[in-house]
């Protein structure tokens, strides 16, 4: 498990690939842009970026496929009822993109 705030590497990339499969789970603060990579559970995730001072409100769950690229934004971490969100996909459009943007941000390395 690991915080990360800058693009990584594509040997980085690599190494998560070997390490947790082609799946790797994601936890994202979609404000302070950046995510906890290699989480068993989001809920580890989550703890992680709240311990560096992120708002709750501001961290959502999902993974990236490292063999198709494809992004999911799904997690038991998302079902907030309070915030609008009873699914657990994240529904808002705009908290949605926010998410796809983090992740395209720090695994644009997979992409070239």
């Amino acid at each position: 498990m690991k915080l990360v705030s800058q693009s990584l590497t594509t040997e980085e990339i690599n190494n998560l690939q070997k390490t947790f499969g082609d799946y790797v789970k994601l936890t994202v603060d979609i404000e302070k842009e950046c995510l906890v990579v290699g989480v068993e559970l989001h809920a580890d995730g989550e703890k992680l970026l709240l311990d560096d001072g992120s708002n709750q409100d501001d961290i959502w769950g999902g993974g990236i496929n490292l063999e198709d690229k494809q992004i999911d934004a799904t997690a038991v971490l998302n079902l907030r009822p309070r915030l609008g969100n009873d699914n657990l996909e994240i529904l808002d459009p705009q908290r949605r993109e926010k998410f796809f943007s983090v992740v395209k941000k720090i695994f644009q390395n997979l992409w070239l």
